[in-house]
Order: structure tokens, then sequence, then C-alpha cells
């Protein structure tokens, strides 16, 4: 039985029969229910004259279905799907239905504020949820137009695709709007966003038309808006991406709506583009939140052209559409906003996740074989995402920026409202750069896993090389050696900082590259390979290289970099290269002066790590002063009312082993420190974990912040708990109860694994392997994705654990995507052994 799953090859043939037109699609809102809602579906297709095939509808509840007016016996609606047998060469398709509001933030989410009561709605479509609200061929290559009807009260902003009409009076209380057809989209692209929201608008005045601009968000978060930052970034983030592509933006109008209790950052849907309304900052954050949110503003703008206009045929080529975005972002960001260094911080953040997602036994090719919706759900992950576009990073050194970017154009104006497959994009990268791209889309694209670069060199008497050439690893399960575009940077120490005096850009290929250019040159300092980031490799530093690291990782002239010395260092931690000891000691050396803040969040919770599954038993306890101690220092030192003020004590507060400082802060005592809402419950939390904040402190806290983020919060604050009672009543909201809303199941799972609960988290370790086993089947994807990665028993990082968890993986049946995520917790327990054996 597919259940709500799709193959890649049903939908091909499904293709091969049907050509959508329109669909009409009528919802009703205003029905007596909490949980379900009235939809109309009307399809307009072509097909093949007497084929079959089958439309999708998940947890319908149909009335009639009808078909080129003749009645459909709704008896044979099964398994999520709808037949439909004897088909013209023109069809109408009728179905009436009522369907269900969502509480996981798949299909139609319904929420109701706790602070003041009001509704809010918001779809969620990708990837196949729009069968979930109306009666679909749920694929991406059907592109149809899209014409919405939609009845609600009359009080309420109900926005879509296509610009908001004014509404019609229909029942007592009620109105409908009619919105106008949209142009051809996939269904994944469609939504619908009411209720009690409030709005600010603006306009973008481009080259080529002027783009209204709206901004929507709940009414008891209104007062925290800034909207006028949001607007800066989406103006200039228009005018970057129209001059790039030199084709003005296809869609019409330009909405963002935050939203409440959201699965993912943000989504792409065309002219109504849908965040998590954590986005709207209510207490005090660093540069680093902001850059992040601007960053993820300009993705979801790129997809507008790459992915709604123009869309990938099948969920194969997830990747690219989710790559470029995420290059596009960053490029977008350091040529057109204030954060000119955000390819820094996408080497401290993004990149460092695909590194670690690719050295995964789950590892696959950027372009993943997504043979069915199953695994499609699966690869929204590092490598679709960084290493994809690490990999576009790399295609655009490899065949020049200007080339590119003149393929793009040529790209779009051809395909414009149609689907694609990457050789289309490749036809056109070709044709504008004159190099041949076959051999790159197999070496990069097409093969797994990441190589490793190190510098081999001699020098002569005098300290100038005689030899230098750049040898090339990778792993016996994944031997590809790939070309790469790098440069090589030379950094010596001047007056107090490592300035680069040397850089030499080169390609390399196979496991030995000579580099002639640097012979007779003076060893310097420091040698960095893959200088300014610009392919995807791990490096490795000489030894001479290292010791100045170490010594003067503080003093480099730019971040970048430094970026990439951090990465290989926590690498080197990760592979038990590096003790966490001396991960620490390095981290505690920077971070003070650290300019990226992205990367000093980065450090200062792979710091914690270092201490917690890197080191070993005995060893632990003094690191973890040591850090505690560190980290104390760093906040003493720290500018008041700095932003690396406000990161140290955050931190800090993950490391605290006593509730004197944590009490001193939550007093008010620190000089600078504005005590706002979310860093009253980070001290709070701190002070939980520790047992020295009962359920009376949590709830009175709770009872000054009664929003959702409040409840969230405050479930994060009695999960983390030292009590086997507080770690029952988390289970059951993680893993057991279905109802749990899903950013609440969220938090309660990210606070359950704590280091330093391991008796008291023990009997959870068998209790996992017994979830794991049906998790998915019972409760879907989303909800056992949120279980099975944070409720990893990483906080018993004993043999005993990773023995059970290979019994179970030999011996189990359950669903691929499960064995998938523990076997991704196995991969990060058994390094953490590696690394506290390596160093005992």
């Amino acid at each position: 039985m597919p259940g709500t799953n799709l193959t890649r090859e049903e939908a091909s043939e499904r293709a091969a029969i049907v050509s959508t037109e329109t669909y009409d699609v009528q919802l009703d809102l205003t029905l007596d229910s909490e949980t379900r809602f009235g939809s109309v579906t009307t399809i307009t297709f072509g097909a093949t004259p007497g084929a079959s095939t089958f439309v999708d509808l998940v947890d319908g509840e149909i009335s009639s279905i009808t078909l080129n007016g003749a009645a459909v016996d709704v008896s044979t609606y099964v398994d999520s799907r709808i037949p439909l047998e004897g088909l013209a060469e023109s069809n109408t398709l009728v179905v009436e239905s009522t369907q269900a509001y969502s509480r996981s933030g798949e299909g139609l989410h319904r929420f109701v504020d706790p602070v003041d009561g009001k509704i809010y709605l918001y779809t969620q479509f990708e990837v196949p949820d729009a069968r979930r609200v109306f009666a679909t061929f749920e694929q991406p290559d059907l592109k149809a137009t899209f014409v919405f009807h939609v009845t609600a009260p009359s009080h309420w902003a109900v926005v879509s695709n296509s610009p908001t009409p004014e509404p019609e009076a229909a029942a007592a209380g009620a109105s409908t709007w009619h919105f106008a057809p949209t142009k051809k989209m996939s269904t994944y692209i469609t939504a619908l966003i009411a209720g009690e929201y409030v709005s600010v608008t603006d306009s973008y005045q481009g080259a080529y038309d002027e783009i209204p601009l709206g901004i929507f968000c709940r009414q008891s978060v209104r007062e925290f808006l800034d909207a006028d930052d949001i607007f800066l970034i989406t103006k200039q983030g228009f005018e970057f991406f129209e001059g790039a592509f030199e084709m003005g933006y296809p869609f019409g109008k330009y909405d963002q709506l935050f939203v409440p209790e959201y699965n993912m950052g943000a989504m792409e849907n065309a002219g109504a583009v849908t965040f998590r309304d954590e986005m709207i900052f209510r207490s005090r954050q660093t540069v680093a939140a902001y850059e992040s949110r601007a960053n993820t503003i300009l993705h979801e703008m790129a997809h507008m052209w790459f992915g709604d206009l123009v869309t990938m045929k099948w969920w194969d080529d997830l990747w690219l559409n989710e790559s470029f975005a995420e290059f596009a972002a960053s490029h977008a960001s350091t040529n057109a906003t204030r954060f000119t260094d955000s390819w820094t911080s996408f080497t401290n953040a993004r990149k460092n996740w695909a590194y670690r997602q690719d050295q995964l036994p789950s590892t696959h090719p950027i372009a993943a074989d997504n043979y069915d919706l199953h695994a499609v759900e699966a690869n929204f992950d590092g490598i679709t995402y960084a290493k994809g576009a690490s990999a576009l990073k790399q295609l655009v050194a490899w065949v020049g920026e200007k080339d590119f970017f003149a393929g793009l154009r040529a790209y779009f104006g051809k395909h414009a409202y149609g689907n694609t497959q990457l050789s289309d994009l490749l036809v056109e990268l070709e044709a504008a750069s004159g190099r041949e791209l076959g051999d790159w889309t197999q070496e990069w694209l097409q093969t797994s896993g990441v190589n490793t670069l190190r510098a081999s060199f001699e020098t002569d008497e005098n300290g100038a090389f005689t030899s230098f050439s750049i040898e090339q690893t990778a792993i016996d399960a994944y031997p590809t050696l790939r070309r790469h575009r790098i440069a090589i940077g030379l950094y010596d120490r001047i007056d107090g900082l490592l300035v680069r005096t040397e850089r030499i850009e080169t390609d390399i290929r196979g496991a030995s590259t000579e580099i002639t250019e640097l012979l007779d040159h003076q060893q310097p300092d420091l040698i960095l390979l893959n200088d300014d980031d610009l392919t995807y490799a791990k490096i490795r530093l000489d030894d001479r290289s290292f010791a100045t690291l170490v010594d003067s990782i503080a003093t480099f002239e730019d971040s970048l970099p430094r970026a990439l010395c951090w990465g290989s260092a926590w690498d080197m931690t990760r592979d038990a290269e590096l003790s966490g000891a001396d991960f620490v000691t390095l981290v505690l050396a920077g971070v003070g002066s650290e300019t990226d803040l992205t990367a000093v969040s980065a450090l200062l919770r792979q710091g914690n790590s270092a201490v917690n599954l890197y080191t070993a038993d005995a060893a632990r306890p003094a690191l973890a002063e040591r850090w505690e101690a560190g980290l104390r220092t760093l906040v003493d030192a720290a500018e008041p009312g700095s932003d690396h003020q406000l990161a140290l004590v955050r931190a800090y507060a993950s490391a605290a082993s006593g509730p004197a400082f944590l009490r001193e802060v939550l007093d008010g005592s620190l000089e600078g420190l504005s005590l706002d809402t979310d860093l009253r419950w980070t001290l709070v939390t701190a002070l939980a974990r520790l047992g020295e904040a009962d359920e009376a402190e949590i709830a009175a806290t709770l009872e000054g912040d009664n929003t959702i983020a409040g409840q969230e919060r405050a479930a994060a604050a009695r999960t983390i708990r030292p009590l086997a009672e507080a770690k029952e009543a988390a289970w059951h909201t993680a893993a057991v109860d279905p109802s749990t809303p899903n950013e609440t199941r969220r938090q309660t799972a990210v606070a359950f694994q704590v280091s330093g609960q391991a008796d008291i988290l023990e009997p959870f370790v068998d209790r996992y392997l017994e979830m794991a086993t049906t998790v998915i089947d019972d409760m879907g994807v989303w909800i056992g994705q949120v279980a099975l990665i944070y409720l990893f028993p990483l906080a018993n990082p004993t043999q005993s654990t990773l023995d059970k968890v290979d019994a179970w993986l030999a011996s189990t049946t359950a669903n691929p995507a499960a064995i998938r995520y523990v076997s991704e917790g196995r991969d990060d327990l058994a390094r953490a052994l590696r690394a506290q054996a390596a160093f005992q």
C-alpha cells in the first residue's frame, strides 16, 4: 500500500498521461469546528483518452466526487488516493470534502495564541502537503494556474499567492475572498495564510515594475516587529537579483508572513513567503541573528526565480533548488547588504553542517537518488543545502562569475514557468563559459564524501621552498579525488597581526599536485590551503602553521581565514586528531576577540561539546572547570552591553556548575546586560539543569511570559531538570503524544539529553530504541525526525550504549528514515568514544 508515499516512477507515468490546466479551490474556514475545514476542488486537466490515473488527497472526509459530470463512488477513495478511470481528452474533476487542521505544521496549521485567544492559520506544502488541503496531482512537474476562494471571518486577513482582493459578504460575520488566477506554478508553492494577522506595507520601485510589499505577523508580537530592517533587506535583495538575472520579479506582489509553530526556517511560496516568527526578535539578539534573518530573506527571494519560476521536474533536483538559493543568499548578502562578511558566516556555520553531514553513514551525492517522497523528506540536510552551495561556489570559481550568471539568465529566459532537470542548466552554463562540465558534474554532484587537503613541502637551509605540493586524500568508502580550484595563502606575523603576504590561485587534481609558483618563496608562519574558501574540502595545517594558529588565531587581519582555521581545528577534534582540551584552549584564546558573531556562537557550542563529548571521563571534570572559569573570565572582560557579552553569558549558562553567578546575573547585577525575557529563560533553564530552579520558579517565570514562546521555554526548562519524573513527562510530550504542538515537541526533545544526567537517562537508552522501531510509521516523518534526532542517548556516551545501538541496527525492520536517523546518532556517539580513547 502506498500510504502517503509517491514514487518517481509513478509520477513519471502520471505526467505522461495528464496535463494540468487549472485548479479552482474553495476553502471554508467558518465551519463550526476547531479540527476541520471545508474544501471543494475543481481540477481541469487534459489526459490520454481512455487512460487511468489518480488524484492525491490526505485525511479527507469526502462527501462527493464527480468526474466529467458523472458521480464517482466515494468508497473508491483509499490510501490517500482517488482513482480516476476512463479519462477523456479534456476532463473536469470536482472533489468535495472536509480536511483536518494540522498541529504538526504540515498542511493547514491552526494556532490559537495563548496571549489573546486570536486564531492564526497558515499552509506549509513542501514537499507533498497541498494534498492535505485540496485534491491535487501532487508532483512538481504538473504545473497549473490556481484560483482560490476563501470564506473566513470578515475581520481576518487572508493572503495567498495572488494579490488579496476586496472580500464579498457571505454568511453573518463571514466574507469570501475571490483571488485572481495565479501564474502557472507547482502545487507545493501555493499558499494560504489567514487569521487575525496585522500587516505593514511598502513598495519597491525597481527597473522593471513596482512591487507591492507586505509584512504580516501576530498581533501579540507586533510591538517587536522591526519592519524597516526587513523592508530594507527585501529592497536590497530585489535590486540585486533583478540586476543579476536581468529579469523582473515574476509574481506581482511580495508578502512576507511571520507565522507561529513553524517547522522550517521559511518557505518560498510564490509571492507569499512564510517565516518562523521567532525571526521577529522580542529580546536582545547579537548581530548574528540579524545576519541570519537577512540570509533567510534573500534565500527565499532567490527561489522566486530558481525554484518557483523555473522548477525541478522531480525531487532529484531538490539539491539544485536549495543549493542555488543558499549560494545566492550569501552572494547577495555580501554584495548588496551591510552583512559584507556573509561568506565568513557561511563557513563558520552552514559549511560545518555540510562537513558533518557528509561524514555520516547516511551521506549521499549532492544529486541524491530521490526515488520516492520518503527519500525526499529525509534529504533536507546539510548536503542538499550547504555542500551543494559550496559546490556551486566552486563552479563559479571554475567557470567565472560573469559566465555563470550569463548562463543563469539564458536558463531563466528559456524555461520560465516550466520544469527542468540539471542537464538543462548545464547546457546554458557550458554555452556561456565554453567549459565542458560533464566531468565536473560526475566528480562533484554524483559522488559522496569530502576530500582532505594537506601541504607537503621541503625547504632549504634559508627556509625557502625547494618543493611544494598539495596532497589530496579520500576515505576508502568514497575514494573520489576531485578537481579543485583553490587559493593558497601565505601568512606572516607583522606588527602583531597575521597578514597575508602572498596569494596563489591554482587548479589541483588527483592525489598530488605540484605548486611550482611557490618554489623559492620563504616558508611563512602559516600556510592556508583553500584560502578564500573557494572549494569544499577539509584542510589540515602543517606543524609550524598549527603552532602559529595556537599562538595567534586572534590576530588574523580578516575573518574568513580565521573561519577556515576554526573549522579545521573543530574537524580535527571530531576526527580524534586534536584533543578536546587543546580545542578548548584554542577557543578560550580566540573567541573573546572573534569579530564574526556567528563564529562566536558556533565556537561556544563546540567548546561545550569538546568538554562533554570528546573528553574522557577521568579528564572531563578538570576540563569542565577550566572551560567554566575561562568563560567567566571572558564574561568579565567583555564590553558591557556588547554582543560578545550576551553571547558569552549564554554560553556560561550552559557550562555553569553552580548557581551563584547565574543568580547574580538574574538579579540584574551584570553591567550593561539587559535582563529581557529570553535571557531570563536562559538563566532559569540553566538553574533548572542544576536542580536549582523548581517547578514553582518555572511557573512564576511563565506567568510573566504567558506566550507561546514562554510555554515552549517552560517546557524545555521542566525537561532539563535532573529528575526522573521530569524526564518521564518530557518523554511522553516528545515521543508519545501526537497532539503536542510541533515547536513545543522540538524544544522539549532538545532539552532532554543533558551531559551529567547519565544515571537518570540510562533507562531511556532501551526506550529510545523501542520507540525508534515504530515512531515514523506511527507519527509521521516530521514528528519522528524530532524524536529520533534529539532523544538519541548521547548523554550516555559509553561502549554499552554503542553496543545496544549496533544490535538494534543489525536486527531492525524499522522504516528506512528511522534507520538513517539512528545511524547518524550512532556515528556521533562512536566519534565521541574514539576521541575519548585517543586522549586518555
